[in-house]
């Protein structure tokens, strides 16, 4: 659980590492360039001191404009022609918004790929020409510049969101920016606010998510570079609005499909920031069959109540809450399902901001579903900062073990280090005494981290039949405990898997079918921080600085045999995924490859916006 003041987690935790950089670097004109200069002409690439005033100055106007970005994508969305009108002048400097779809190439298995223009006849003449042809230019856009009156350019901008039958998202995000000396903002503003008559220009990317007139899925992505001013309308336009790439992956078949609704298990709650959701707090949920009926169930900590909900076989769940006595239970973070007691149903452990807890199923002796609270009993309802489990036989004595992640209060006590932090809680170690009772023994087994943890998985990776564990840091360093028969020792360093980010989920997988389990963890991928990075450290990378490594985003390792790995990330990937959490390997397509998933979201913002 976490409770966050009014600026996200992700703007602190990026701005205070670059304030450490800034007060380093200040005056360092070899390593800085001018705030908000990115590759463009000589002439305005032009080094400059550091102002760290001014930095700040020329963030808060990047946001303003990355929340004005969010109004536009909303409007966009929606096909709200008026609203969209009030970002462009009577006239602009621009390319012509491509508008006709180029004809789709496959590129892999189901997905295919379409470049874009504004020309009808070229779009038309395209889909008669050769696939090599077609292949060459499928990049192609068309780079003519000129004036355009708002209705001419909008022209081309509606007759693009024509080819969508229906719109699920679009967003504007603001990559790189640089301002005018003269622009300047509110700094005493509850949201970043622009004076009017600022001026700038930026690097914007785009994307729309939806469904084509064919009914086929469609996720199309351009970039653009932009000059805007705020104007008298409260908006930020674009004085010029230049398309540098645009095209479209289509899929030609649906894998999957929302049917939560009608599966029975569709939950909703409160818009954050409205009653009954003041704070920031993550749940969890797992897969087993609880009742040994063949069928997979879910069992899910909710904001209020846990939930289980029982597979009729049929499609559809049912809720058992109450009857199972889990509705009304004390909720808690993260639910782990197995056999403790190895009688041959699944049990429940639920990590928790707390008392950790352990529910008993009583399927196996009594013969009706029905859990049991054993936690005092069992010895594990030891009160911690619980943010996952993990279970493992880490002893090779048949019983189970149960590994808790732990975090800390952030926001009563902040990390002593932004990308090395070890003020966090200690983690847990449950060794399973084989007789219902567990006993915590993190410390004698090394593994008592205390790096803010935020989840954790067990693996045999140098193949010596002992359960190693990866555990994944927040605000910095990650783990590799490797079983040495007794206790662990922390490998990662020399095995290749630091992976210095802000670590929030772990998994475990064969991505390139070679037999041996490689790595994916979940990190965050920043916007907003790239952006502020790329104004400090123009010629750096994730691999020689550590802050950039921090926005990066996801990171995969390729295990090259006896639990050493391989960072592959640039190469496979990358993967930015955003604010990420948890996901990992899995076959969605049945194909036998392994792919990889990874949920995303939070408010990334200063304000409620989402930029």
């Amino acid at each position: 659980m976490k409770h966050f003041p009014e600026w996200s987690l992700a703007t602190k935790k990026l701005l205070a590492s670059i304030s450490a950089v800034v007060l380093l670097l200040a005056g360092s004109q070899a390593a800085l360039t001018e705030a908000g200069v990115f590759e463009t002409s000589s002439e305005e690439a032009r080094p400059q001191p550091l102002d760290p005033k001014r930095l700040e100055v020329i963030e808060e106007l990047s946001e303003s404009l990355a929340n004005d970005l969010l109004d536009l994508s909303l409007a966009t969305r929606d096909r709200a022609h008026r609203l969209i009108a009030e970002f462009f002048p009577d006239e602009l400097q621009a390319t012509p918004f491509p508008s006709y779809p180029l004809q789709v190439q496959r590129q892999l298995k189901w997905i295919g790929r379409h470049g874009w223009t504004s020309d009808a006849l070229a779009a038309a003449a395209r889909h008669s020409q050769t696939p090599t042809a077609q292949a060459e230019q499928s990049e192609s856009v068309d780079g003519r510049v000129r004036r355009h009156t708002r209705k001419e350019f909008l022209a081309g901008w509606f007759g693009f969101l024509a080819h969508f039958a229906d719109i699920e998202d679009v967003r504007f995000k603001v990559k790189r920016a640089q301002f005018d000396d003269s622009a300047n903002t509110d700094l005493d503003a509850k949201v970043p606010t622009a004076t009017v008559g600022s001026r700038g220009r930026a690097r914007v990317a785009f994307f729309l998510v939806g469904r084509n007139t064919e009914d086929q899925r469609e996720w199309t992505r351009g970039t653009a570079e932009v000059r805007v001013r705020r104007a008298q309308n409260g908006r930020w336009q674009f004085e010029s609005f230049i398309v540098t790439a645009l095209d479209s992956m289509v899929a030609s078949t649906d894998l999957f499909s929302e049917v939560a609704a009608p599966a029975g298990v569709a939950l909703s709650r409160p818009a954050y920031g409205s009653s009954g959701n003041t704070g920031f707090v993550w749940h969890g949920a797992v897969a087993a069959d609880f009742d040994n009926d063949g069928w997979l169930d879910l069992f899910v900590t909710g904001l209020y109540r846990n939930y289980l909900y029982l597979n009729n076989g049929k499609g559809s769940f049912w809720d058992a809450s109450e009857e199972a006595g889990l509705g009304l239970s004390e909720n808690g973070v993260a639910p782990v399902a197995f056999d403790y007691d190895n009688d041959g149903d699944q049990d429940l452990f639920i990590s928790a901001v707390g008392s950790q807890r352990l529910l008993e199923n009583r399927l196996v002796p009594d013969g009706k579903l029905a859990f049991q609270d054993v936690s005092s009993k069992a010895g594990v309802a030891r009160v911690a900062l619980g943010f996952s489990a993990a279970v493992g036989d880490v002893n090779g004595d048949g019983w189970p073990d149960v590994y808790v992640t732990c975090y800390n209060h952030y926001g009563q006590v902040m990390p002593n280090s932004w990308y090395r932090a070890t003020n966090g809680t200690p983690n847990l170690l449950f060794i399973n005494q084989g007789d219902g009772r567990f006993r915590e023994e993190a410390a004698r087994w090394g593994v008592d981290d205390r790096r803010w943890s935020y989840a954790a998985a067990f693996a045999d990776l140098d193949g010596d039949g002992r359960l190693d564990l990866y555990v994944a840091n927040d605000f910095g360093e990650n783990a590799l405990f490797i079983n040495q028969g007794d206790r662990f020792a922390d490998q990662a360093a020399e095995r290749g898997v630091l992976d210095p980010g802000y670590g929030m989920g772990v998994s475990f997988g064969d991505y390139n079918n070679d037999g041996l389990l490689d790595l994916h963890v979940t990190n965050m991928s920043s916007t907003a921080g790239n952006r502020i990075l790329s104004r400090l450290l123009p010629d750096s990378g994730p691999k020689d600085n550590v802050l950039l490594k921090l926005a990066a985003g996801n990171s995969l390792y390729q295990n090259r045999g006896g639990g050493f790995f391989r960072d592959v990330t640039a190469e496979a990937g990358p993967f930015s995924a955003g604010w990420a959490w948890g996901g990992g390997f899995l076959d969605i397509d049945n194909d036998g490859w392994e792919d990889l998933f990874s949920p995303n979201g939070f408010i990334s913002g200063k304000s409620m916006k989402d930029t």
